[in-house]
């Protein structure tokens, strides 16, 4: 079983040029371009294969301030602003409901680590609150596993990841962008130490600003350049049920499964505690970067040795600008979900909450998501490449919060004032590449 994304028509020819080229056609890179297209900037988004097909149409759908990095958390809030009022921006239907969000706790020590959390949230009058034990009952009824407590922000939400995006795709056509679909791009060029152009597979666009919004494949992307992202692979699995009457309608994370409802009335699941970690030649170039994250999800990642290792070691990882690169080889990443993980959040689910014992799995996938070691996002410029923009390693988070990173790039690649302060984002946060930027 797969996974059934809407699709949309590209437009169908190359611009010779265009203010902002926004490379990658998901949610981060698409409501960059939206913005910028509704204050008038010429844009144009370069996807390599369809619009929204990756993480961002792969994802759980869930759209939470609860649990964020501090440093995520006004980035957060302004894209729960965005989100409210989606459906009337994009003159589309993107599944967006209030629904509330609850964070089950096993053990008093997890709850503890939520109750730190909200130290961190009453700077922002937030609505997330503790749960006793008892209390959990009242909110998300049915349950028979016996939690410590639980953290619960009632205007927490969900919408529909394989829809959103291609409406906020017809959107920004509708302002005057561009959307190129199977449109891969092969590097930037320069002039004056500044970006002029981008060259496609279909040929050059000149444009003076770039924004690299591609997910998993921007490692490889910039690595051509020369810039050396801290960011890895990670292998997330998910299934969906048919319709299913009686089980919560909040949204719930466990340590062991989650699940929310669908608009279609089934549920999206996944297991909360488990992802694979593909062991590639990058997991050893990057060990130093990622230990201290290995080492606080070692219960979380399950390493696993296999094709994939092959498959990047004859990945081609540089080019020149007439070659067919990577990008234009395998179109769309379309892993395989893990079954043994699926299977276990499945079982976890049903001894929890027994109204999902019928469910019935209609859809399975898997999705890639782009991990930094701190798991917090890359958004700004490139301190060496002027006009050169980078949004990405959002490391699983990038659907909630893409309206607001989109809304905050594009305030940075317009020059505006940004609605939050971009600091906590910026690419040489990692030691390492500040001490490469400074001997540069």
């Amino acid at each position: 079983m797969g996974i059934t994304i809407e699709t949309i028509e590209p437009d169908p020819s190359l611009p010779a040029a265009s203010d902002v080229v926004v490379i990658g056609g998901g949610i981060i890179g698409i409501t960059t371009a939206l913005f910028l297209a509704r204050e008038g900037i010429s844009v144009t988004v370069c996807e390599k294969g369809e619009v929204g097909h990756e993480q961002s149409g792969r994802n759980w759908g869930w759209v939470r301030v609860m649990g964020r990095d501090p440093g995520e958390i006004p980035l957060g809030l302004e894209s729960m602003r965005l989100w409210e009022d989606m459906d009337r921006l994009v003159g589309g239907d993107t599944g967006f409901t209030r629904s509330g969000i609850v964070y089950v706790a096993d053990t008093l020590a997890k709850l503890a680590e939520h109750e730190a959390w909200l130290e961190h949230a009453k700077t922002y009058q937030l609505d997330s609150r503790l749960l006793s034990s008892r209390e959990i009952d009242d909110v998300i009824p049915g349950g028979k596993r016996a939690f410590a407590g639980a953290m619960f922000t009632p205007s927490d939400a969900r919408a529909e990841p394989q829809k959103a995006v291609p409406a906020m795709a017809r959107a920004l056509r509708r302002h005057g962008g561009t959307v190129l679909t199977r449109c891969a791009v092969r590097g930037i060029e320069t002039a004056g130490g500044r970006v002029s152009a981008v060259v496609t597979e279909r040929g050059r666009i000149a444009c003076q600003r770039v924004v690299l919004a591609g997910g998993a494949w921007s490692r490889l992307f910039l690595g051509n350049l020369g810039i050396d992202l801290p960011a890895l692979k990670v292998l997330g699995s998910v299934f969906r049920t048919e319709p299913l009457d009686g089980p919560p309608t909040h949204a719930v994370g466990a340590s062991d499964f989650a699940f929310r409802k669908r608009q279609d009335g089934g549920y999206t699941i996944a297991h909360r505690g488990a992802s694979v970690a593909e062991i590639v030649p990058d997991s050893f170039r990057l060990l130093f970067d990622f230990l201290p994250s290995f080492a606080r999800q070692r219960d979380e990642l399950r390493l696993r040795l296999g094709e994939r290792f092959i498959e990047e070691a004859r990945r081609k990882t540089s080019w020149t600008l007439d070659e067919e690169t990577p990008f234009e080889r395998a179109r769309i990443l379309d892993p395989k979900p893990s079954a043994p993980i699926l299977e276990e959040a499945k079982r976890n689910l049903i001894a929890a909450f027994p109204a999902f014992a019928n469910l019935t799995i209609k859809e399975s996938w898997g999705g890639l998501i782009d991990a930094t070691p701190d798991a917090v996002p890359i958004i700004g410029e490139v301190p060496r490449l002027p006009g050169f923009f980078l949004a990405t390693g959002f490391s699983g988070h990038g659907f909630g919060i893409g309206p607001g990173a989109g809304r905050l790039i594009a305030d940075l690649v317009s020059g505006r004032t940004p609605m939050i302060d971009p600091k906590p984002f910026r690419l040489e946060r990692f030691s390492r590449l500040e001490r490469t930027t400074r001997a540069g």
